[in-house]
């Protein structure tokens, strides 16, 4: 048995799009006809025209405006982004910045989450070539960026945020992880604290790779060894969090001190502390919401500023730019707010 159509002029049930060839057919013309009227082109009777745009209403047929126009030979305002997952307040943050940085240039962001698998990323690049984006930035996954030098880019700049590319030479924009590190462990240390817990999420990853390396040299520095019972690394999400910093206050003796290396494991240690009397001293690496009101201390630094410095790199790639790879590091600072300014017990 055949399957059945629909109705001319209803909608399709089955959620496939009306084709131009629907279109056609119902306006009783051509297809070449069909496109010229739709697409506005000389030589086109307005009876015939005004018949075609009425069978494409019924359909609901719409042109694929970008399409067209990239037919016509002009250039895409699209600029794509690739990054771990948006709910993240930290990745929603550099999306902003990159979206407003690139408003004003007349371009548009268009993003896809890599959800930290290197294959998706690959496909997600080929994805936004295949659609033309005039600059693909990228938060990357994957270890390795050299297939972007396989058979060239297409002509489109790359911009890698937060964790520099391997393989590849791009312009890059990235936290002073070892700067902001450091700067915790010191402050921790400043406050008489020597059994100090690390917390960091995928030690794989080149931004907590940096804190943990940072974080080790100081403690080293200050002839601190008290430390190495408490290191806990590839902590990845905020429900693992908790539950380290749970078995960390557990163990005999407990740590006076907890660095946690991102806004993720901050929460999860916030909500292992809860309720507890004895709390251990708490900094943070990355600001977040009601920090401030909750009395957090972190290691801050401006993500919007991330997201525009990016924009700016592409859109001078954009423009013509083509000197050397770039690479723009944003400064951290420690916002002391009194969890971490708390002595040890």
């Amino acid at each position: 048995m055949s399957a059945s159509r629909p109705a001319e002029g209803s909608f399709d049930p089955a959620g496939r799009q009306p084709t131009l060839t629907q279109v056609a057919a119902l306006a009783g013309v051509s297809l070449k006809t069909a496109s010229r009227a739709l697409n506005d082109e000389p030589n086109v009777a307005e009876a015939t025209g005004r018949r075609v745009r009425e069978a494409a209403d019924r359909l609901g047929y719409r042109l694929n405006g970008i399409a067209r126009e990239l037919r016509r030979g002009a250039t895409s305002a699209l600029v794509g982004l690739i990054s771990g997952d948006l709910t993240n307040p930290f990745y929603s943050a550099v999306a902003s910045g990159i979206e407003r940085e690139l408003r004003q240039h007349g371009l548009q962001l268009v993003t896809a989450n890599n959800d930290e698998d290197a294959d998706l990323e690959q496909a997600l690049v080929d994805a936004f070539l295949q659609r033309r984006v005039r600059a693909l930035l990228v938060v990357p996954s994957g270890e390795r960026h050299d297939f972007l030098a396989i058979e060239g880019n297409r002509g489109v700049p790359f911009v890698f945020l937060d964790r520099p590319p391997d393989g590849v030479d791009a312009d890059t924009v990235v936290i002073d992880n070892a700067g902001g590190a450091r700067a915790a462990a010191e402050h921790l240390l400043g406050g008489g604290h020597r059994r100090i817990a690390l917390i960091a999420d995928l030690e794989r990853k080149a931004p907590q790779r940096g804190r943990i390396d940072s974080f080790v040299q100081s403690m080293e520095s200050a002839g601190n060894d008290e430390w190495r019972p408490y290191l806990r690394t590839d902590v990845h999400d905020v429900h693992r969090a908790e539950e380290t910093v749970r078995d960390l206050l557990a163990l005999d003796p407990p740590p006076t001190a907890l660095f946690t290396t991102n806004n993720r494991l901050t929460t999860g240690a916030l909500r292992a502390l809860r309720g507890r009397t004895d709390q251990p001293a708490l900094v943070g690496f990355d600001d977040f919401d009601l920090a401030d009101v909750i009395g957090t201390t972190v290691v801050a630094h401006d993500a919007v500023a991330m997201g525009r410095e990016a924009a700016r790199l592409a859109h001078e790639r954009i423009s013509g730019y083509r000197g050397p790879a770039r690479t723009v590091t944003i400064s951290t600072t420690v916002i002391p707010r009194g969890s971490g300014e708390r002595p040890p017990a």
